[in-house]
């Protein structure tokens, strides 16, 4: 835990500047804001959804996974539509929860890239190489769960490519923090 208290201030200043970027790129470039469709009949689909809890749920989906891999159920896929759907609880979106909870979670990535590097690099690195090293985690941090995404649950090409851009552009911004901050 000494890296902490040697790592503290690239640590903070990296996740607040992660997260003024993805608040940039989010709000500001209009290409994010169409990123999420609509769809036709919007209320007939909220209305045959009421009641559902919050969760995961993919369709078409028999109860009993046992039934997932018959010839019945794969032909309702076959036939479709099919898809994954993520249900929120009813209400406004809580911004100030997500935004503290990305904020919390840009925090966990700069401690953990602060805790790699301190051990791959010892003492007084170079600036290259503390921005390469925690940049390269900062992009893998950032990058990785959301290919998951698109392989298992088809994510389109398009937001995962603005998804690559955003995790290059945090790599570069902790990279860079850490560089200049990084105790001499």
């Amino acid at each position: 835990m000494a890296f902490l208290a040697q790592l503290w201030m690239p640590i903070v200043v990296s996740a607040v500047l992660v997260f003024v970027v993805a608040a940039i790129t989010h709000m500001l470039i209009p290409a994010r804001q169409t990123e999420w469709g609509h769809l036709a009949r919007e209320g007939a689909l909220q209305e045959a959804l009421r009641g559902a809890k919050p969760g995961l749920y993919g369709f078409p989906m028999p109860a009993d996974p046992g039934q997932r891999g018959k010839p019945s159920a794969l032909q309702r896929w076959a036939e479709g539509p099919s898809g994954w759907l993520a249900l929120v609880h009813p209400g406004p979106i809580n911004m100030g929860r997500n935004l503290a909870l990305s904020l919390l979670m840009n925090l966990f990535v700069s401690m953990m890239a602060a805790y790699i590097a301190a051990h791959a690099l010892g003492v007084a690195p170079h600036y290259r190489a503390v921005f390469r090293i925690v940049g390269s985690i900062g992009f893998l941090a950032y990058a990785v769960g959301p290919i998951y995404e698109a392989i298992w649950f088809w994510k389109p090409v398009r937001s995962l490519a603005y998804t690559a851009v955003d995790a290059l552009l945090y790599g570069l911004v902790m990279g860079g923090t850490f560089g200049w901050l990084w105790p001499r």
